[in-house]
């Protein structure tokens, strides 16, 4: 049994982390894919994140409608930074050694892979599907293109690396705060349910940072 896990702050959840989903569920056979919202992102503790409840709700909404895809709660249950090798340890001791897990994140994160908590025994426990993303700046992160650079750090990485082969998706969630924070529309990068509820809960109003 193969089941993708897509972790992230989702804040919000946009289309664009639906459309990796699938095609990373299709592509890869997967059986379900796990959407995973962050409790307290490591990486994010330099600013404020809208508080998990409504991260929780936003995600429910947004997959409500794909059988395939599942809410875990995981994360947010667990007080605490949250960190993936933690997450992916958990899901082992649930899912059994039967199911094998794939972590779906974005190029760009696979750059910052050896800054992340234990990252040898991360690879250990799963196979990392790598999303394609915007290119930011001219010089991309440390072996966005070059999974040599990352080996050295992360022995055996290239054997658990898997390229997705997807259109490039250029949405994001700050983008989304941003539009919300200036009155613009977000029809089109966010599901109706979730534009729904964002309008209903006055969320993102007057700050890029929620």
């Amino acid at each position: 049994m193969d089941i993708g896990i897509l972790g992230g702050t989702f804040d919000p959840i946009h289309i664009g982390h639906l459309v990796v989903a699938e095609e990373a569920r299709i592509k890869l056979g997967f059986s379900e894919v796990l959407f995973v919202p962050a409790g307290q992102p490591w990486l994010k503790l330099d600013r404020a994140i809208t508080p998990a409840v409504h991260r929780v709700e936003m995600v429910r909404l947004a997959i409500a409608s794909n059988p395939c895809f599942r809410l875990c709660t995981l994360e947010v249950e667990r007080p605490g930074p949250s960190y993936t090798v933690d997450t992916l340890i958990a899901l082992r001791e649930q899912l059994g050694s039967k199911a094998n897990l794939f972590f779906i994140l974005g190029r760009d994160a696979l750059a910052e892979l050896p800054l992340w908590k234990e990252p040898q025994k991360l690879v250990q426990l799963c196979r990392l599907v790598v999303a394609p993303r915007p290119v930011l700046s001219e010089v991309e992160g440390p072996g966005s293109k070059d999974l040599r650079h990352l080996e050295k750090a992360i022995p055996g990485l290239r054997d658990k690396v898997v390229q997705l082969d997807m259109p490039v998706i250029g949405i994001s969630s700050s983008e989304i705060r941003q539009r919300l924070a200036q009155g613009l529309p977000i029809r089109y990068l966010v599901p109706p349910e979730v534009e729904k509820y964002l309008t209903e809960q006055r969320l993102y109003l007057g700050s890029p940072d929620g």
